[in-house]
């Protein structure tokens, strides 16, 4: 059971590939921005933060401890974030006393990790010092004096930089105390702002790319099915028997042109070939026609006219063998013609002497010497051997000379010859006859071919002669063509291998 064959046109072709193609720019798009953008952001972010902990922990370190130079470190503090808008810097001791800025008078502090405990409220900004802190103090562990910053990532949108100043520098602020802390909060408020900003834009865009891939498929669609309609419409009046028809146009693309030169070109050889069927088909129809138009002509007369003749009516009972023959023949040779083309004459390759083999064809034409005043003159080479199909081999040999014998001068002279040559054994035939046209020169091996000249029956042969001579070479795969020039005759030539 054949699968059923679902056709699209370009139109819709060219549509779902746009469509297909922008989504897919506007999906890389969306992760990008909401995935990698993102990764990058935070990034960048932690490393400006960790820069900017870096300075400030410089410049704050000098200024400790804090109670005795408030004032240096309110001005370090405020020239640190005029430098960067995002940051807040916070000085805490260990148990989340704010040092920096001053807390209020009210403000209790207590270690805890939550917001309320025992009715003890702590800041937000307390609670997010403790959570770092839980984070950054096993950096701390190993070495209670070291001084690393580490920046931090507090939740999804939110980063903040610690660092331990170490045990003395908080000596004199609370009792029991084990050190202070620089902490950062860094707010990403406007990188939240600019992202939802880049969001909705996301969605315009996208809603614009969309729509102008529409525009542009269709557009381009049209283009590109314009010239292919055009195209499609001549070649439907082509195959309706309109060879009038033109392809050639003006394209905006190079194929369409090929296409067009392609199709002319094809629509010229099928013009060519419906000529060459209806001259076929008269040619045929008239070679048939008159044999037996003369054989009927001719049993008459022996029933009226010379049935008690004797004389008489062995002329025409000859005539009537005669034109038998010739029907024979033209049969014959409309079946062999039509056997080698489809493939059921196979070829029987053997090795034969060809020198002696052309001049065994050549004596059937003896008679043509003896009665009609024809010269055939022979060049050949003794002992060339070849390898072919000798059977097919005496058709294309007796072929080429009967057609030299009918396209002859008016000297009646014919040259055949036989040589090696480095391409192999080159065999000729020659005339003196009008010559071909250039023009003419790939279509002399069409059946039944004419040229401009009246068309006279062959002193032997059916008009088949060249077709066959054709089919049977390029069966074997020989080189073969023919030399002329108008006015000086013709040369047929065939390259046989030398075996």
């Amino acid at each position: 059971m054949s699968k059923i064959r679902h056709f699209h046109s370009i139109n819709f072709i060219l549509w779902l590939s746009f469509l297909i193609f922008a989504a897919f720019i506007i999906m890389f798009t969306w992760v990008f921005q909401t995935t990698l953008l993102r990764v990058f952001l935070s990034k960048q972010i932690s490393d400006d933060l960790n820069s900017f902990g870096k300075l400030a922990y410089e410049r704050l370190h000098i200024e400790l401890p804090v109670q005795e130079n408030m004032a240096d470190i309110e001005r370090c503090v405020e020239t640190l974030q005029n430098n960067d808008r995002a940051a807040t810097v916070y000085l805490f001791s260990a148990d989340a006393k704010k040092l920096y800025p001053v807390a209020d008078a009210n403000e209790v502090y207590a270690f805890s990790t939550s917001e309320e405990e025992n009715g003890t409220v702590l800041s937000s900004e307390q609670i997010d010092f403790l959570r770092a802190k839980e984070k950054y103090q096993p950096e701390i562990l190993s070495d209670p004096k070291i001084s690393a910053g580490l920046p931090l990532l507090l939740d999804n949108s939110r980063f903040c930089y610690i660092a331990y100043f170490g045990e003395t520098a908080a000596a004199e602020t609370a009792d029991g105390t084990d050190g202070a802390y620089l902490f950062i909060e860094y707010s990403t408020e406007l990188v939240d702002t600019a992202m939802g900003t880049m969001r909705v834009q996301l969605v315009l865009i996208s809603i614009i790319v969309i729509f102008l891939a529409l525009i542009v498929s269709v557009l381009l669609s049209m283009k590109l099915t314009k010239p292919i309609t055009r195209i499609t419409r001549a070649a439907k009046r082509m195959a309706e028997g309109d060879f009038s028809v033109n392809f050639k146009g003006e394209y905006s693309y190079d194929e369409m042109e090929q296409l067009a030169e392609t199709l002319d070109y094809a629509k010229e050889e099928i013009g060519k070939s419906d000529q060459l069927q209806k001259e076929v088909l008269a040619n045929v129809t008239h070679d048939l026609k008159t044999p037996l138009t003369m054989i009927k002509a001719y049993a008459s007369m022996i029933q009226e006219i010379s049935g008690n003749d004797p004389v008489k009516r062995a002329k025409h009972t000859q005539v009537i063998i005669e034109e038998s023959d010739r029907l024979t023949s033209l049969v014959n040779d409309i079946l062999n013609l039509s056997k080698i083309r489809s493939g059921m004459d196979s070829l029987k390759i053997s090795n034969f002497n060809l020198s002696e083999f052309i001049h065994e064809v050549l004596e059937r034409f003896s008679y043509l010497t003896e009665t009609q005043g024809y010269t055939i003159t022979r060049d050949v080479e003794d002992d060339l051997f070849t390898e072919a199909d000798a059977e097919k081999i005496e058709q294309v040999i007796y072929n080429l000379v009967g057609n030299a014998v009918n396209y002859t001068g008016e000297d009646k002279k014919i040259a055949v010859g036989l040589k090696r040559t480095d391409k192999g054994l080159r065999f000729t035939v020659s005339d003196t006859g009008r010559g071909i046209p250039e023009e003419e020169i790939k279509t002399i091996w069409d059946r039944y071919y004419r040229s401009s000249e009246t068309h006279k029956r062959p002193i032997r042969g059916t008009g088949l002669g060249l077709s066959i001579v054709k089919t049977i070479l390029l069966k074997h795969g020989f080189e073969f063509g023919v030399e002329s020039e108008v006015g000086k005759g013709s040369t047929f030539y065939v390259i046989f291998p030398d075996k």
